[in-house]
């Protein structure tokens, strides 16, 4: 049912993504315009979409294997100590708490306190922390960065992070080639196929437009670790997940992979904009202001 579902929603975006980018050539006249020049926009809106979303949705099946492969972290199979068995029991049980099925335990070794959380569905996932968090942490704060991580997957982050790229690489990916083909009809004058005023402007807009698309992946991933911040309060106690984050504040940057940045529970230094995760301050402020749980 799970999958059922993830795929009716893939297609469902899809599909949405589709209707809208006609619209918007409908109302600005752009179909009449890319018509005129022999561009064929109907082919280029669907391979834009399909472009835009197999990256992503190959990203999102791969995620726990690139995740484990990256990192090293291995998955606890079977405890084979006292600490090793209370982190799979605690995430059993703040599973059950959240609804999912049992994620994947696992530990990686880094000296940064992180931990991060990916997979394909609420019912596949990885949940992984770092030996430099269990050791700087006491077991109340560990205990609320695992239900910080739990309540990433039972909220669904990992596939709707991968849909909005998605979208927004499709947008990037069309709308480069729509003005590219534009710009090199009416100012190249290329009369037969593309000329090289068509693919200079494509690759310079795929860029800037990249940048913009960039922005709105970024705001919502700050805004998926509010609720998971919350998510954990409801778990373990706002108190505990705010002790966590003060202590993460503490430490140094985040040494997760490139790739991999937005999935731990402390993202890296970045512009603003561009940030995958809000400030441990703007974080702790709006857990104060939770009512008490």
């Amino acid at each position: 049912m799970q999958l059922v579902s993830r795929l009716g929603l893939f297609l469902l975006t899809n599909l949405a993504v589709v209707v809208v980018m006609g619209i918007i050539m409908r109302v600005f006249g752009l179909d009449q315009v890319l018509a005129q020049s022999g561009v064929p926009y109907a082919s280029l809106m669907v391979m834009s979409v399909i472009f835009g979303f197999a990256g992503s949705f190959i990203s999102l099946m791969l995620s726990k294997w690139m995740a484990l492969r990256s990192t090293g972290a291995q998955i606890i199979k079977q405890p084979s100590n006292e600490v090793e068995a209370w982190l799979f029991n605690t995430v059993q049980r703040q599973a059950k708490a959240a609804g999912i099925g049992m994620p994947d335990v696992a530990v990686y070794d880094s000296p940064t306190p992180n931990a991060f959380a990916t997979g394909a569905s609420k019912d596949n996932a990885l949940v992984a922390v770092s030996t430099g968090l269990l050791r700087s942490m006491g077991r109340r704060e560990v205990e609320a960065v695992l239900a910080h991580e739990v309540s990433h997957v039972a909220n669904g982050d990992m596939v709707t992070l991968a849909l909005i790229q998605g979208v927004v690489n499709t947008f990037v990916i069309f709308l480069s080639r729509v003005i590219g083909s534009i710009i090199d009809k009416a100012v190249f004058r290329s009369e037969r196929g593309y000329g090289p005023g068509y693919w200079i402007t494509v690759m310079v807009l795929e860029v800037l437009f990249g940048i913009l698309a960039s922005v709105i992946v970024m705001w919502f991933s700050r805004r998926r670790e509010f609720r998971a911040d919350a998510g954990a309060a409801a778990l373990e106690g706002k108190d505990a997940m705010i002790s966590a984050l003060l202590r993460l504040g503490q430490g140094t940057e985040s040494e997760l992979p490139a790739g991999m940045k937005a999935m731990g529970i402390k993202g890296g230094k970045a512009m603003a904009l561009f940030s995958t995760h809000p400030t441990i301050e703007a974080r702790v402020m709006a857990l104060e202001n939770l009512k008490d749980r």
